[in-house]
């Protein structure tokens, strides 16, 4: 997987992403970093690529030119169109499925705005995807782009040591993770759940599901409505909401 990243500020992008599992993943070859500072296209000694805009209002809004001959310089490069994502409050809400789709692409290009937004004739010129990672506002798109790749990352093969972690994280199968627990098996006065301990492993996952679609219930009803659950599975939901008091 190859991220070009159209910032201002590179290096924000750079510092995020050479660490931890990402930045394992790119020395390994797995992933590739590209990051573009779209001031080096802006036709002027000052790199000045903002102006006021038109109508009238509060702060600046990205050229259009700089934008454009710097996604340009990419796909040139690439010889190939290459899907654009324009991180914007606008967008629509970034999800795991999305994530998995998007890791399905050879490259992606994440395009990061500033100030009061870009022109918008030429984010309807490049853009394929509008994406947002939640309903706030952000100083930039440097931050999102990188929520985004992280996700990503994770899903493309290889990047994760254990293979099946990216399967068995939250949001898979709409629902939340189950609880998990470590050494040492009693830490002030609270023990492990003793299935855990039991080596039976059909147990053990039995276990996990229930926990999993508990915490859903409790944490992110929402989820619910997309997971698919056994008429057994929605009984002993019931019980457990009405045992704590929930329901």
């Amino acid at each position: 997987m190859k991220f070009h990243v159209m910032t201002l500020f590179p290096e924000m992008i750079e510092q995020g992403m050479n660490t931890s599992i990402t930045g394992r993943a790119m020395a390994k070859g797995l992933l590739s970093l590209d990051t573009v500072n779209i001031r080096d296209y802006a036709g002027n000694k000052h790199g000045k690529v903002d102006d006021y805009p038109y109508g009238g209002g509060a702060g600046m809004v990205m050229q259009a030119e700089p934008v454009f001959a710097a996604h340009q310089a990419i796909t040139e490069k690439a010889g190939h169109p290459i899907r654009t994502i324009y991180l914007t409050p606008q967008g629509e809400t970034f999800h795991q499925k999305m994530a998995e789709e998007l890791a399905e692409e050879e490259e992606l290009i994440f395009l990061c705005g500033h100030y009061e937004g870009i022109d918008e004739r030429v984010l309807e010129a490049v853009v394929t995807d509008y994406v947002s990672i939640g309903d706030y506002v952000l100083t930039g798109g440097e931050l999102p782009a990188m929520v985004m790749m992280d996700t990503i990352s994770r899903l493309v093969s290889g990047v994760l040591n254990n293979e099946t972690s990216a399967q068995s994280e939250s949001f898979q199968d709409s629902l939340l993770e189950y609880p998990q627990y470590s050494r040492p098996e009693i830490w002030r006065d609270k023990a492990v759940p003793p299935v855990l301990m039991s080596g039976h492993h059909a147990n053990i996952e039995k276990w996990r599901r229930e926990q999993s679609i508990l915490r859903t219930a409790l944490r992110r009803p929402d989820l619910l409505d997309k997971a698919e659950l056994t008429e057994k599975e929605k009984r002993l939901l019931k019980e457990q909401l009405q045992a704590a008091g929930k329901e």
